[in-house]
This record gives structure tokens, C-alpha cells and sequence, in this order.
């Protein structure tokens, strides 16, 4: 499997990103989604999913919570980082997501949009003591049930252009019971042939890429 970025900083990452939720959710008392919004629209999760080294090992975790909320708001926080007796929930979630982020290459936007919530990690706080790999098999889990449960991509396309199955069919070329499958996900659009992504991209008027899973 290729991870995010290399392993050696992978640690750096856990610890930072465990330090940025604790100082942002527990010293300065923001709600957890809607601080982890800020990280993701600020462009600084980007930052840290593409291996930026300044962001990943060049800045501590106060540091990438106060630009955060600099990013966001105009102004940094006054609050000072408490010294605490132990790590709780907050800094247990930041450290689990920035390993989950490295070892399954998803972004963090797309975590949430399928489901996994800075909330919903929170809630998963029982599997801190277990390994790793429990929470990215739960992790997995509710994200592979948050996609089964939307539309695919293809279907809110075509019935945002309203495109009923068959006139896409005969737009694109690609043969009825073929969108269906893909539809239903009983086959897999993101292993569809070039050529058939292209064909159907070109009749909604869209990016290939906006098709695919």
C-alpha cells in the first residue's frame, strides 16, 4: 500500500495533530466538528495529507491550531496550553486520524463526508488501548456503510442534469444495464475502462474524475 508520506513522519504527525485538538477542544473550547471544519477548510489538512514537512514536524501542535484559527477567524487565540496529568479523547482522536489519514491515503474532508466525524472518532475513544488496526478496520467500516447508503456520484450527476437512465444510455453510448451496475454499485465505476468513464463524463458534462468512488 502507498501511504500519504514517508513513515518517518509518521510519529511527528500523530503527536502534532493529538497536541492541535487538545489545544483547540480542551484550552480554547472549541466544538470538535466545527474546529475540524476549520482544519480542513484552511487548507492546512492538505498541508499535512500531502507530507508538507513545515506542517508535519516544522510546527508543534498549539502551532497548527493557533494558524488554524488565524486562518479562520483573523486572529490567533490568547489561550495558553495547559500542562495536563494525561492525554484524553482529544488528543487520542488528532493522534488516531493522523494515522488513519497516513495508512489509508484518504483526505480528511473525505473522511467526514463519509461519515467519520471528529464527533464520531470521539465517540470511539473505547479502542484508545487497542491496536491501531481496530480503529481503521472500524473506521473502514462505518465509511464503506456511509457510501453504500448516498447515491453514487453517477446517479446525483445524472439526475441533477435529468438524464433518466436510458437518456444517458443513448447520450453516452455506454449500454443501459451497464449504468445500472455501476449505479448500484454491483460494479465498481472506479475500475471502469477509460473509455466508458469518458463516454459517460462527456454526456453529463463533467470531469471523469467526478464519476468515480
Amino acid at each position: 500500500m502507498t501511504h500519504a508520506y514517508s513513515e518517518s513522519y509518521l510519529d511527528d504527525a500523530m503527536q502534532n495533530m493529538g497536541d492541535m485538538l487538545d489545544y483547540a477542544l480542551v484550552d480554547c473550547g472549541y466544538a470538535p466538528d466545527e474546529f475540524f471544519s476549520w482544519f480542513i477548510n484552511s487548507g492546512i489538512a492538505t498541508k499535512i495529507e500531502n507530507g508538507n514537512p513545515k506542517y508535519i514536524v516544522g510546527m508543534s501542535g498549539v502551532e497548527l491550531a493557533r494558524e488554524v484559527i488565524f486562518l479562520t477567524t483573523g486572529s490567533y487565540p490568547t489561550k495558553e496550553k495547559a500542562v495536563k496529568d494525561f492525554a484524553g479523547c482529544e488528543y487520542w482522536a488528532g493522534w488516531i486520524l493522523a494515522y488513519y489519514q497516513w495508512y489509508s491515503g484518504l483526505r480528511f474532508s473525505d473522511m467526514v463526508e463519509n461519515g467519520l466525524s471528529l464527533s464520531q472518532v470521539l465517540s470511539l475513544y473505547i479502542l484508545h488501548e487497542a491496536d491501531q488496526s481496530k480503529f481503521v478496520d472500524t473506521a473502514n467500516e462505518i465509511i464503506n456503510r456511509h457510501r453504500l447508503e448516498k447515491p453514487s456520484n453517477l446517479t446525483t450527476i445524472r439526475k441533477a442534469r435529468r438524464f433518466t437512465q436510458g437518456q444517458l444510455a443513448e447520450q453516452s453510448g455506454v449500454a443501459l444495464r451497464m449504468i445500472q451496475l455501476y449505479e448500484q454499485r454491483q460494479n465498481d465505476i472506479n475500475k471502469a475502462q477509460a473509455g466508458t468513464l469518458l463516454s459517460l463524463a462527456k454526456a453529463l458534462g463533467c470531469e471523469m474524475q467526478d464519476l468515480m468512488e
